[in-house]
């Protein structure tokens, strides 16, 4: 059939149906553009949920893997150090020693298969288990100190109610360990492994430095007090998209991360104020009475109540030497502060006069 078409005399149209054809035609073309617009819109939004859903996918799973340390932590006996009255080093061979000494000395061999405990002791162990990492925990309960060499030369003191938790002999490229409780550390440099204190939701890095770490399960906060060196803090900020951030302190400077807020503050403080422990000393500038005690009673390992809650916020300054016993140091406390005690078997009760 032969294609017929379709002429048209546009002289004789009208000036009013010309602008009718010209708006017509216009329409059709905005209509179609808006389309195709529309449709790359579309494509363009879909792809890029797609990379922000697997870039949150890979983040979160990069960040919410625990390390072989923390997998083996939760595999640990949730015991607290104030239901022990000894400290306990438990090997990766199930041997369970106890160290009667107040302050307990343990150093290992840099191997980490020869452990010598005070002047007399010493066990073998082997650096792996099953051909995986060996762990061991240094358990100081409510009352003992104990200072610890681990296998790189690291030096760590613990205070009361602490638990360690570290590689017979580190491999990879960190050196991490895991701490509940309070522990001053003298880390043997080595820039290319990093020292890692790692605790629930937060850890510290370092290269070589000396620092306090206090991480009490009952307290708000863990607190980390540099004296020397660089430490970088790695935490959990609770954020969908960024759920870690991290803050570098110079020496002089305290980082509190608070745990509900899941947040840090930054302070410059006393820095022997959080050293001076290891030495039998504290220090308080202008702390609340209820702090001090708190530190008191775990060193001790004693129960002390105060019963008046304005008692248990006038503040104290000044130096104990808890060397001595635990009645001579309610005492010194007592010349500055308007109190009265008693002691009752393992607890001290103190009430305002």
């Amino acid at each position: 059939m032969k294609e017929r078409k379709l002429k048209i005399n546009f002289d004789d149209i009208s000036n009013n149906e010309k602008r009718h054809l010209k708006s017509r035609i216009t329409n059709s073309i905005h209509s179609y553009i808006q389309k195709k617009r529309r449709l790359r819109y579309g494509i363009s939004v879909a792809a890029a949920s797609v990379v922000i859903l697997l870039s949150i996918g890979i983040f979160n799973n990069v960040i919410n893997k625990d390390s072989q340390i923390e997998n083996f932590v939760k595999t640990l006996d949730k015991s607290n150090p104030e239901s022990i009255q000894t400290v306990k080093l438990l090997l990766n061979d199930d041997q369970n020693i106890e160290i009667a000494d107040t302050n307990a000395s343990i150093s290992y061999s840099s191997t980490g298969e020869e452990v010598t405990i005070g002047d007399l002791e010493s066990v073998s162990q082997k650096s792996t288990k099953n051909k995986a990492i060996a762990f061991n925990t240094l358990i100081v309960p409510y009352g003992k100190r104990s200072e610890i060499k681990l296998a790189d030369g690291s030096k760590v003191w613990l205070n009361s109610g602490s638990k360690l938790v570290f590689p017979v002999s580190f491999v990879g490229d960190r050196r991490e360990v895991y701490l509940e409780g309070e522990a001053i550390f003298e880390v043997s440099h080595d820039a290319n492994h990093p020292f890692i204190v790692k605790a629930n939701n937060h850890e510290i890095e370092v290269l070589g430095t000396v620092f306090n770490v206090s991480n009490y399960i009952d307290e708000n906060t863990i607190n980390t007090v540099l004296k020397s060196g660089s430490v970088q803090i790695n935490f959990d900020n609770g954020s969908f998209l960024s759920s870690s951030k991290s803050i570098k302190i110079k020496p002089g400077t305290m980082a509190m991360y608070h745990r509900h807020q899941k947040s840090v503050t930054a302070s410059k403080v006393d820095v022997e104020k959080h050293f001076s422990w290891r030495t039998g000393i504290f220090i308080f500038k202008k702390d609340p009475l209820d702090v001090i005690m708190k530190k008191i009673s775990r060193y001790y390992n004693i129960d002390i109540i105060i019963n008046d809650e304005v008692l248990a916020n006038e503040t104290f300054s000044g130096y104990l030497d808890v060397k001595d016993n635990v009645e001579n140091v309610i005492n010194s406390i007592k010349e500055t502060t308007d109190f009265q005690y008693s002691i009752n078997e393992n607890k001290i009760l103190i009430n305002k006069n």
